[in-house]
């Protein structure tokens, strides 16, 4: 009888610790995605409310308007890494129509149907899109979950608004 309690308490405790496990690494997903959430609204909201000037073109004011996004997306991540590989991007925006592209930060204009395209984009909707790859610290849970390439976790967050 009493090897009985020993027996048992290695049944019990395996399940138990991988269930802890689990309840850790889901911990460190939600933390990332409610910071990379927060971190995208508020970029996209310092993108809402970047002041044409006048003395640049058009071009100019997107990148400058994608810059202040960029900047702010970093500087809410909080303590996340804010660095390859979890979160890539660069000095320099590609451009697909009006979509502009730096790493895993993506910036997309829309014109809505009654709002006439001008320079200062008034009334425009801007989209901004950023992928997070979180790393999985657990090797069993994260057998369990879908990963990209790099064997992370990629966490996506987006918002859409109206630039004033």
């Amino acid at each position: 009888s009493r090897g009985q309690s020993l027996v048992e308490c290695s049944l019990v405790l395996g399940p138990l610790l991988l269930l802890l496990l689990g309840i850790i690494q889901f911990g460190f997903i939600f933390n990332t995605y409610v910071t990379l959430t927060n971190a995208t609204r508020e970029a996209a909201r310092a993108g809402t409310i970047v002041v044409y000037d006048r003395t640049l073109s058009k071009s100019q004011n997107d990148l400058v308007r994608n810059e202040a996004i960029r900047t702010t997306l970093l500087s809410s991540l909080n303590l996340l890494s804010t660095t390859a590989p979890q979160l890539t991007t660069g000095a320099t925006w590609s451009q697909s129509g009006l979509t502009l592209t730096n790493g895993d930060l993506t910036v997309a204009y829309e014109i809505p149907t009654g709002v006439t395209d001008s320079d200062p984009r008034t009334g425009e909707r801007i989209t901004v899109n950023a992928t997070y790859h979180q790393d999985l610290i657990v090797p069993l849970i994260a057998n369990l979950l879908p990963r990209d390439a790099g064997g992370r976790l990629a966490l996506t967050g987006k918002v859409t608004m109206v630039i004033n």
